[in-house]
C-alpha cells in the first residue's frame, strides 16, 4: 500500500513561493507517476502537474510557467515550487500517485492548506 504525506503549505501574500513536499512509501517510487492536484472551496478538483519516472512533466495551463514539478528518487519525494502566487492559487494542494501501468491515481495524500493573500 502506498502512503503520501504532504507538507509544505501556509499562508502567503500575493507574489510570495511555497515548496510543498510529498513523501513517499509502500511502493517501488520509481515505478509511479506522481502529480499534484488541488481542490478550491466550491470548485472541482484539478490537475496541476505531473511528473513521470523518466523526469518528464506536464502541467496545467494555469501555471502559465510559474510552478515546478520534481523528484528525488533518493527521498522518495516529490516537489511543487510555486513561484509568482495568486489568491487564485488559494486551494487544498494534494499529491497523487499511480502506477506506470495504469491509468488512474489510486493514491492520495491528506493534503495541504494553501492560502494566497493580496
Amino acid at each position: 500500500q502506498v502512503e503520501l504525506v504532504e507538507s509544505g503549505g501556509g499562508l502567503v501574500q500575493a507574489g510570495a513561493s511555497l515548496r510543498l513536499s510529498c513523501g513517499f512509501s509502500g511502493r517501488t517510487f520509481a515505478t509511479y507517476i506522481m502529480a499534484w492536484f488541488r481542490q478550491a472551496p466550491g470548485k472541482q478538483r484539478e490537475l496541476v502537474a505531473t511528473i513521470s519516472p523518466g523526469y518528464s512533466t506536464t502541467y496545467a495551463d494555469f501555471v502559465e510557467g510559474r510552478f515546478t514539478i520534481s523528484r528525488d528518487h533518493a527521498k522518495n519525494t516529490v516537489y511543487l515550487q510555486m513561484n509568482s502566487l495568486k489568491p487564485d492559487d488559494t486551494a487544498v494542494y494534494l499529491c497523487a500517485a499511480r502506477h506506470y501501468s495504469t491509468f488512474q491515481y489510486d493514491y492520495w495524500g491528506q493534503g495541504t492548506q494553501v492560502t494566497v493573500s493580496s
